[in-house]
């Protein structure tokens, strides 16, 4: 079985699963938005320890700059506010409970910032109707309501992209930095971003810039027009003007953009360059690093034995580097490995593993030798070139001896059924689907009424742990008939039918293929 692009998502995606709880701080609800912010200002203001505050009391002031949303305040918030960003949760959800923290504080970043944005959340489960109408359909919802109409959440879920996020659709795609002060203070915020130098903030070259930053939902924009504020910015780079760059906090720090300054040619540019040279997964990025549309290599191993495969993997990476995504993950974190290495039938594995995946064609790809620098960077160019044998799950070769059905597996399709002498009829079952028992009884009738005719083998294969390329089956079970005489079209049977049926119908077949039915073994079905 080759899985397809859209079923390797979907298996991926149906099997992580999010194990963090975190205990939430519940908001009193308010009636008057007004007050509330301000009694928040009033709690800052009457605050005069210089003690920097705990996480949990900066969480906890957050989280009350967050309005809660009921069957009273909703209405007259979304009409009072132009911008209002509401969460939709339910408490009882582990995925809302990993957000609210983050939401909250997005929301204190926020109010920081001077942003008009109205934060809000409702309980879908106390407050079903106000939710409903709001729009909220699963949980957690992210919806952005602009003068009453709303719009969902398409960035990402740790609290500097809530942030960045909500700025650019209210008004503020580009932060203008104008002091050596605001830059130091800006590089203390920001860990990513794009920073832009025109000497005026005018003509084709910025508004493609502007065009840019508006666009991507993403990447924070920063644009200064001198080069002392920019030598702050992006260091040990002398910027031109215009000049642009995207800077991160990984060894490959600053990644100086040289095309013309074309929307579409930066947003290319910042897709080829915004993620690190490795990047390690997360439940937090996860999502980013599924929809990317560039070759997947993902290297498994314990966190300790990988830093010693770093460099190799890093230097890999930047002779690949806008056509194939590193990505290393914690073979011990079961959520985020296993998904991928039952992929491979190797979810059991502690071993470190190099695998690929190309999600365009749902194709996968293990390197089966040592990762040595050499071999690493020679199984990306084999991925890239497209000249990578594809991998295909499968168990090891049984012994089928004095048996009445072969065990099939994904080493052995081809000598079993493509390459034998014989007719076979092949029952393709997995463990989990409800009518393979059915199926595989009707199978053992079928064999032993059989028995005895030497063009004819029944055989089974087990599709949850068994892949070949020529093997393409959707439904479980499925019966095929491979006649000997073309192996490469195989008939489906119908699996509905008694076995009887089945019997006059590979009857029918065998004579086709020139066989005499008068060897078959005439036991009753």
């Amino acid at each position: 079985m080759m899985p397809t692009s859209k079923l390797v998502h979907l298996t991926i995606i149906l099997l992580i699963s999010l194990t963090f709880l975190i205990n939430l701080t519940s908001c009193q609800d308010s009636d008057d938005i007004e007050d509330l912010l301000a009694l928040d200002n009033e709690q800052d203001e009457e605050s005069s320890s210089p003690k920097a505050s705990s996480e949990a009391e900066v969480l906890s002031r957050a989280q009350r700059i967050v309005l809660e949303l009921n069957s009273d305040n909703t209405q007259k918030a979304i009409d009072g506010n132009e911008y209002v960003f509401v969460l939709g949760y339910a408490p009882w959800d582990v995925r809302s409970a990993e957000l609210m923290p983050r939401f909250a504080e997005a929301a204190g970043s926020l109010k920081e910032l001077k942003s008009s944005v109205l934060m809000a959340k409702v309980d879908a489960e106390r407050n079903p109707k106000v939710a409903s109408n709001l729009g909220v359909k699963g949980y957690p919802t992210l919806l952005l309501f602009v003068n009453g109409t709303s719009q969902p959440y398409t960035g990402g879920f740790s609290s500097e992209e809530i942030v960045i996020w909500v700025r650019k659709k209210t008004g503020t795609p580009i932060i203008r930095i104008n002091s050596i002060d605001e830059a130091n203070d800006f590089l203390k915020k920001h860990s990513m971003f794009a920073a832009g130098l025109f000497d005026k903030f005018e003509g084709h070259d910025y508004d493609e810039f502007v065009k840019a930053a508006t666009t991507d939902n993403e990447i924070q924009f920063v644009e200064t027009c001198t080069s002392q504020i920019a030598n702050i910015l992006f260091q040990d780079v002398k910027p031109v003007n215009p000049f642009l760059c995207i800077v991160k906090s990984e060894p490959e720090r600053y990644t100086a953009y040289e095309d013309a300054f074309e929307k579409d040619m930066i947003l290319q540019f910042l897709n080829d360059n915004k993620f690190p040279l490795v990047t390690f997964l997360t439940e937090v990025n996860s999502v980013k690093v599924y929809a990317s549309d560039k070759l997947q290599v993902y290297v498994f191993a314990e966190a300790s034995k990988f830093q010693k495969l770093l460099e190799p993997f890093q230097n890999a990476a930047r002779k690949f580097k806008s056509k194939i995504m590193f990505v290393f993950v914690d073979i011990k974190d079961d959520n985020l490995a296993k998904p991928f290495l039952t992929l491979f039938g190797l979810e059991d594995s502690e071993d470190t593993l190099v695998t690929a995946f190309d999600y365009k064609t749902g194709a996968k790809y293990l390197l089966e030798s040592d990762p040595t620098p050499a071999n690493i960077e020679e199984f990306g160019l084999g991925l890239l070139k497209g000249i990578l044998p594809q991998f295909y799950k499968s168990q090891e070769i049984p012994d089928n001896k004095d048996t009445d059905i072969l065990t099939v597996v994904g080493k052995s399709f081809d000598d079993l059924v493509l390459s034998s002498s014989k007719n076979i009829v092949l029952e393709i079952h997995t463990p989990w689907c409800l009518n393979c028992e059915t199926t595989s009884k009707q199978v053992e009738k079928l064999a032993k009424h059989f028995k005895g005719l030497e063009n004819l083998v029944f055989a089974k294969i087990d599709a949850s742990v068994n892949e070949h390329p020529k093997l393409e089956v959707e439904d479980y079970p499925t019966l095929l008939f491979y006649p000997v005489s073309n192996k490469s079209s195989p008939i489906k049977l119908p699996i509905k039918s008694s076995s009887k049926d089945l019997a006059i119908l590979i009857n029918k077949y065998l004579k086709e293929q020139g066989h005499d039915e008068q060897h078959v073994t005439k036991d009753e079905l």
